[in-house]
């Protein structure tokens, strides 16, 4: 094929109805039927909202796939301008305008270096964004130490990412309109983007048509660095705090919504146009299935199915375009790569099926282990005493679903649930991602629950939701980590942070008999709860123990393998260490291995953490106490709380509550007090079983 054909061949691509379009239209129908207020204005601009930073991304990998490149580093690059608009703000005190256009710089300077060595150097675009996506992951890591991370940025800030103009736009959509109309004038209506279509079918044959393809090629790298960097300040506005791992996996959501939308990953032919629906598609299911009430993981399964569904029904009209424009060879040579393209989304699907049937299976088992009594059709909802005409819809959301702390606390909640004839929504982020609770708490809001409770990752970052939910006529109610006193009604508290503070120091103090260094070992350095618990311990070493040492705090974020990882460096790097104080419940057997592994007899674990996940290194002698309280009385308590906050029984000012089985609890404040924290050891921690 021809230069000149090969551009014809783009153009007429571009005119032929999308299958992708069909599949939009079915998705919006079937969630307009099957979710609740999925249908709405409000929602639709809600949806846009969470198109904004994958998109800015998505839409300038088009011309690099185009051109038959690939870029994996801008989800990192992303990362890294997060970090440096936070240094260069808080640490240099830099005005916040002036920190956001640096940051955008960086991006464009990250999309340059992938541009020259990929240019100059001839190298595979494959290699070096392979490449320059550990480098920029890593100077992030290095700039924050791994640990540090950048919170309460000024207000006049944060409303790009949270607020709306007039009311109802988000005002950060205007913003990725403009991004998408310049890249679509530019991919469409300029000798540029014919340039790059060119060099996407054939790099030689573009060359010899007098084309400059390695300057053209660069100018498409730099538009992705600087999207990345464009997207980094979004996204720090939107979730209201930058740290190193922000952005990760972003690339590959992009990559998705650029090939779901059409674009052929071999180059030479791909529209603006279809980026915008691959990512709308994909949007579209990640809210649908919120306001279904399905879990979140079902949305991964659906999208690799879409996926699969576009690229068969492209690749039944690639074959028929080619054979008219192309020989046998070449025809069954595209068939193949998309038929092998085809059978990896497949096992896609199937993998993600896996993971979603398991959930479903875990929820199952969770509702089958507490009591099986029917649920009773009493209650009132509104505030106020007036009977319930509709059940109480309460949506509760964890720090992440995989923490087995969560999952006790859960079968806690189905038992109150259970009990008190209430509709529990329970869904979450994975893993520890305050953007992802931003994004629950938005489809929450759409579909107008009665309650929102919250264990909330970012103290100031998740506020801003939390307030808008409230303005919404929605109860608030936080437990397990906090948030902004004006964000919610009130706080679940598993036991008062200065209690827990001093029992761990206490502890520790006599585990290292009074003298001796420690590190502490925590989910993230902005998880509100263990901070007022570290705030506490370090008041008790300070006032009490004079002759301990703080060494080291490392997050882990809440994850035992980096608990494990943290540990060994903790050792490592600080040889008179002799206790780990492990705050988060997944650190504390992650520690006990990673101190088992070393072979250090001298060195000690504490923390809070659940006794099944703990007996086993409780009776080898390597953790000397666990200090924890009943989580599925946490989560019980939790449910009944949210009961009596929205019907009204519980007001400000109550000195206590009565909730169920619990019998009456403490009310301080604003916080429902759970108890006093408790200590298993190896004379005691058979005896319990969660």
């Amino acid at each position: 094929m021809n230069l000149r054909e090969s551009l014809r061949a783009s153009r007429a691509a571009r005119l032929q109805p999308s299958g992708l379009v069909l599949l939009l239209v079915a998705q919006i129908v079937v969630f307009a039927v099957a979710g609740t207020n999925f249908a709405t204005a409000e929602n639709a601009l809600e949806i846009g909202r969470l198109c904004v930073e994958i998109g800015f991304i998505a839409l300038a990998l088009t011309p690099v796939i185009i051109t038959g490149g690939i870029d994996l580093s801008v989800g990192s690059l992303l990362g890294l301008c997060a970090v440096i608009l936070g240094k260069l703000w808080r640490d240099a005190g830099w005005p916040i305008g002036a920190a956001a256009a640096a940051a955008i710089a960086v991006g464009a300077m990250g999309g340059m270096v992938n541009a020259l060595v990929i240019t100059r150097l001839r190298l595979p675009p494959l290699v070096v964004t392979l490449g320059s996506y550990s480098l920029f992951r890593g100077l992030a890591e290095g700039l924050t130490r791994g640990v540090d991370n950048f919170t309460a940025f000024p207000e006049t800030f944060l409303f790009l990412g949270q607020g709306y103009w007039f009311d109802f736009l988000p005002a950060q959509l205007p913003l990725f309109v403009i991004w998408a109309v310049a890249l679509w004038l530019l991919i469409h209506r300029t000798i540029l983007g014919r340039a790059w279509s060119a060099i996407g079918y054939s790099s030689a044959g573009a060359r010899y048509a007098g084309i400059r393809v390695e300057s053209s090629r660069a100018i498409a790298y730099l538009l992705c660095g600087l999207a990345a960097g464009t997207a980094a300040v979004i996204y720090v506005s939107h979730v209201g705090q930058a740290k190193a791992d922000a952005g990760t996996n972003y690339e590959l959501a992009a990559i998705t919504a650029v090939v779901l939308g059409g674009t052929s990953i071999f180059g030479g032919r791909g529209t603006i146009t279809g980026t915008l629906l691959g990512l709308f598609a994909i949007a579209v299911l990640q809210n649908g299935v919120r306001l279904a009430d399905q879990p979140a993981e079902a949305a991964g399964a659906l999208n690799a199915l879409l996926l699969l569904a576009a690229i068969i029904i492209a690749t039944h009209r690639g074959k028929a375009a080619y054979h008219k424009q192309s020989s046998t060879i070449t025809q069954e040579e595209f068939s193949m790569r998309n038929t092998q393209l085809a059978v990896l989304c497949g096992a896609i699907v199937a993998a993600a099926a896996i993971i979603a049937v398991s959930n479903w299976q875990l929820a199952k088992s969770v509702r089958e282990a507490i009591s099986e009594s029917p649920r009773s059709a009493a209650a009132p909802a509104a505030k106020g005493n007036a009977p319930r005409s509709r059940q109480l819809t309460v949506a509760m959301m964890p720090k992440s679903k995989g923490n087995a702390y969560f999952i006790a606390c859960r079968k806690g909640a189905d038992e109150a649930a259970a009990e008190l004839g209430i509709n529990l929504i329970w869904d979450g982020p994975t893993d520890t991602d305050p953007a992802r609770q931003n994004e629950v708490v938005e489809a929450w809001i759409t579909r107008q629950v009665d309650v929102i409770a919250v264990a909330v990752e970012n103290r100031e970052g998740l506020a801003s939701v939390l307030r808008k939910a409230r303005r919404r006529g929605i109860t608030v109610i936080t437990w397990d980590a906090d948030t902004e006193p004006d964000a919610r009604d009130f706080f679940v508290n598993q036991a008062t942070p200065q209690g827990i503070g001093y029992a761990l120091m206490d502890e520790a103090a006599r585990v290292l008999g009074g003298s001796g260094e420690f590190a502490v070992i925590t989910a993230s350095l902005t998880a509100g709860n263990q901070n007022e618990w570290r705030k506490h311990i370090e008041a008790r070493l300070r006032e009490k123990y004079p002759n301990i040492t703080l060494a080291v705090v490392r997050p882990c974020d809440d994850q035992q393998k980096k608990a494990f990882e943290a540990t060994q460096a903790i050792l490592n790097a600080n040889p008179k260490v002799k206790l780990i104080m492990a705050i988060c419940s997944p650190a504390v057997p992650g520690a006990a291995e990673a101190v088992r592994q070393s072979g250090r007899q001298d060195v000690k674990v504490i923390g809070l953490g659940l006794p099944n996940d703990n007996k086993r290194f409780v009776h080898e002698g390597i953790t000397e106490t666990v200090i924890l309280w009943n989580t599925m009385d946490l989560g019980y308590l939790t449910i009944h709380a949210a009961q009596a906050v929205r019907e009204g029984s519980l007001r400000p000012g109550a000195t206590q509550f009565t909730a169920g089985r619990l019998g009456t609890l403490k009310v301080a404040g604003d916080n429902i007090l759970l108890g006093e924290p408790f200590q298993f050891d190896k004379s005691n921690i058979d005896q319990f079983d969660f």
